[in-house]
């Protein structure tokens, strides 16, 4: 079995709309599977710079898969003990809620493995 490792990394500016309206966090921040192979996520850590808890949501084609609240001015990183299979051609987007209003930036990066 061969695996390479895969990564959505970057530091993106946000702007709360309610802690239960997701928005992207950014235009193009998402990670299709190739037709070939699977993947699996196996950590994440991220950082908040609001004044206020956040909540990043990991979603695999449009459905809620994760969910990681981060606190205010904190970082959070989670190496994922139950991986899943993310099967081909799936689609992760990862969203941010905040409270309304509430500006911020989050630094992020997440770690896959794509799978052949």
């Amino acid at each position: 079995m061969k695996s390479t490792p895969k990564f959505i990394q970057g530091i993106f500016n946000f702007e709360g709309r309610g802690l239960a309206a997701p928005q992207p966090l950014a235009e193009g921040i998402s990670y299709q599977v190739p037709g070939d192979k699977r993947a699996q996520l196996i950590y994440m850590r991220a950082g908040n710079s609001s004044e206020t808890l956040v909540t990043l949501v990991l979603t695999r084609d449009g459905k809620t898969m994760r969910y990681f609240p981060i606190g205010a001015q904190a970082s959070l990183h989670v190496p994922l003990a139950v991986v899943e299979d993310i099967f081909p051609e799936s689609v992760l987007q990862i969203l941010v809620a905040a409270p309304t209003g509430v500006t911020g930036s989050i630094v992020l990066d997440f770690g896959l493995l794509e799978i052949d």
